[in-house]
């Protein structure tokens, strides 16, 4: 049964797993959802080929979100955010050889404008991973031993298609010829193909086929959005499941961890960044240990395939619970075009952030793409328009509302509480107010326990737009209405700002915080539990900036 304040807990699953190995022993792998269990959640590890972009900033103001909203609805329970680089594969090996540098130090510079991206997006992130790491290595190394020692792993010949810039093969039913390309291309991601035959270690994924269909069949929260566990369950119906090719001759790539007594092979690069999330946690010495699993993995909707196939069968494999949900999320387009260096339509995460301010972006970012289902258009103009939206509802309402004009009529009002307020009937525009914010808290919590982030938002931002429509209505500044009519309206204004304040922090953290640190309200009060109507404290009112000031943009912006 899923807590309405919480993001999602399952009861036990079980998963039925016969293992090659000599004794054909079966076991079973339980997920974790004790009450107790930390809360563990993930971004894709990014591939640093290239300077960060607007995706990547999406991933990881997704996962934020909910890391934030879980500190909030659950203050005592741990969180662990994991986030980090990718860093082996022939994509590094060839942009390192063509800048003529080594690929260590390609990895570093630009392993670290991942860092200073999610520093700038004010992410909250408790790991920063490279696979380059010693420990990351180990855990690989570990995992590739255990898959062997049960006759997993075997060397064979691989025949098929492969792309560089996936760092992935491909089947004939998986590619496509189209007219306009001289080459073919991947189906799924609309990248270049070419015919590759080589000898190699493959993975038994075969063997899996049955558990995985069984696993998504009889967990429908197992991805998200749905469409996408549909199409995986479809799939494994309609078409077999081929084992993995799980390495790459080293002299086609050097750059990478190599196979543990072959040293003439380099380990795939999806097999050794899927490790990754079990490294972030300590493993293999943290094996039992209490973060695995996973309650949440952000990923972008084009790597579905390897974290709902790859990862679950090397999972189960070694006997160890599943992600409880892969949050798969659609991408950001320009003018409704995949965004292409080639093309030129990139849009830049620093530019955005430090010409709208961080908050401004991350609001835009949940607004119109926290439903995660289909594509979303990155546009200057929306941009624009949703920043000024939020500094409108609540910027503007807060410096409205704590006037000095307002202020002197309400000190000539007799001395009422919010408290003391709620015993008295309110009627009109504020009576509608109060009504929409006793149920705000329930209506974020269901919707982030469904994923739903931008209506979760939406909800937040209905309330403020009430509330603003609602002073305009009352004008406690106009000498025509008495002191106690500005008394209740200054009263309800401020207990919608703690409300909306306390539900907007994982959304706009730095403005929430000025928000919440203008309104005096205690650090030990804002918690989901206090944005129940009344149960909190307004102290004293500072006036403050919330948001960050817009930078002029430069001459000829779009």
């Amino acid at each position: 049964m899923l807590s309405c304040h919480k993001i999602p807990r399952r009861a036990p699953i079980y998963i039925l797993r016969r293992l090659r190995s000599p004794l054909c022993r079966f076991l079973s792998t339980a997920i974790d959802t004790s009450t107790s269990k930390p809360f563990y959640i993930t971004t894709p590890i990014f591939y640093p080929n290239a300077a960060p972009h607007i995706g990547h900033l999406y991933s990881l103001v997704t996962a934020d979100i909910f890391a934030r909203f879980t500190r909030i609805s659950e203050p005592d329970r741990q969180v662990h955010f994991l986030t980090g680089t990718d860093e082996h594969g022939l994509k590094i090996q060839k942009a390192a050889k063509d800048r003529g540098i080594e690929p260590s130090v390609l990895c570093d510079a630009l392993s670290e404008q991942f860092r200073r991206l999610g520093t700038r997006a004010n992410i909250s992130n408790t790991v920063f991973l490279r696979t380059t790491e010693e420990r990351h290595r180990e855990a690989v190394e570990h995992v590739w031993r255990d898959l062997a020692a049960q006759d997993l792993i075997y060397k064979g010949t691989y025949s098929g298609w492969y792309s560089i810039s996936d760092e992935c093969f491909y089947t004939d039913s998986q590619i496509t010829h189209p007219p306009s390309s001289l080459t073919p291309i991947s189906i799924e991601t609309g990248s270049a193909v070419e015919w590759s035959s080589e000898s190699n270690y493959k993975f038994r994924l075969s063997s899996f086929r049955e558990r995985l269909l069984d696993y998504y069949t009889t967990n429908p929260k197992s991805i998200y959005p749905s469409a996408h566990r549909e199409r995986l369950i479809q799939t494994l119906k309609d078409e077999p499941l081929d084992d993995l090719s799980i390495s790459r001759p080293r002299e086609r790539l050097s750059w990478g961890i190599p196979v543990p007594g072959d040293m003439s092979h380099t380990m795939y690069v999806w097999f050794d960044a899927l490790t990754v999330y079990l490294t972030g946690v300590g493993f293999p010495s943290e094996r039992q240990g209490s973060l695995w699993p996973p309650n949440i993995q952000v990923i972008g909707k084009d790597i579905v395939r390897f974290h709902a196939l790859y990862l679950p069968a090397m999972l189960i494999a070694m006997g160890m619970p599943l992600s409880h949900t892969l949050l798969a999320h659609a991408h950001w387009t320009a003018q409704q075009r995949k965004m292409s260096k080639s093309i030129g339509n990139v849009a830049d995460p620093f530019d955005a952030m430090d010409t709208w301010g961080v908050d401004a972006v991350r609001f835009y970012m949940a607004r119109v793409g926290g439903r995660f289902r289909d594509d979303v258009d990155w546009s200057l103009e929306q941009l624009e328009k949703h920043a000024d939206e939020i500094r409108s509802l609540l910027g503007n309402f807060f410096l409205r509302i704590t006037s000095r004009t307002i202020q002197k009529r309400v000190a000539s009002a007799p001395q009422l509480t919010f408290v003391q307020l709620l015993d008295h009937t309110l009627d009109g525009p504020n009576g509608d107010v109060l009504s929409s914010l006793r149920n705000l808290k329930g209506r974020v919590e269901q919707h982030m326990e469904k994923f739903e982030v931008g209506d979760a938002l939406d909800a937040i931002i209905l309330v403020l737009r009430e509330a603003n429509g609602a002073l305009t209505h009352t004008a406690p500044w106009s000498t025509q209405n008495p002191p106690e009519a500005a008394k209740e309206s200054y009263l309800l204004s401020l207990e919608v700002l703690r409300v909306t304040g306390i539900c907007l922090q994982p959304f706009i953290p730095e403005a929430a915080h000025n928000l919440l640190n203008a309104l005096g309200v205690p650090k030990t009060e804002r918690t989901m539990d206090f944005a129940t109507v009344g149960k909190g404290n307004v102290g004293e009112v500072k006036g403050m900036k919330l948001f960050e000031g817009k930078r002029e943009m430069a001459s000829g912006g779009q």
